[in-house]
């Protein structure tokens, strides 16, 4: 599994416009196995959690609202470029650049 921290770099989408290299990773999320969504799931988890009990214990040391910040800023950081890299394979290996267009 290869890791895309942006949209433009997968091979399958990188001709096609913004909106629908987006409509297509989320119908191709859509078909993840339930592992997969798991293992994402989890990860979403093993950010969150943290980050929440960094601002639960704010009032007794305001650096853990800092540590907060850096957490949920790397959250996209982490997900994003897991969960483009398990969409892939769902992709169609062909697209058409024709059905962009709205007639």
């Amino acid at each position: 599994m290869k890791l895309y921290f942006s949209t433009r770099h997968i091979d399958a989408l990188k001709d096609l416009p913004l909106t629908r290299r987006l409509t297509l990773l989320r119908e191709a999320g859509a078909k993840l196995t339930a592992p997969e969504k798991m293992l994402l799931n989890i990860l979403k988890l093993c950010i969150l959690v943290p980050a929440f009990a960094f601002i639960l214990y704010a009032p007794k040391d305001w650096l853990n609202l800092l540590w907060a910040v850096l957490l949920l800023c790397g959250y996209p950081l982490l997900v994003k470029p897991l969960q483009y890299g398990l969409s892939e394979k769902y992709l169609p290996s062909q697209t058409v650049q024709g059905d962009t267009q709205d007639v």
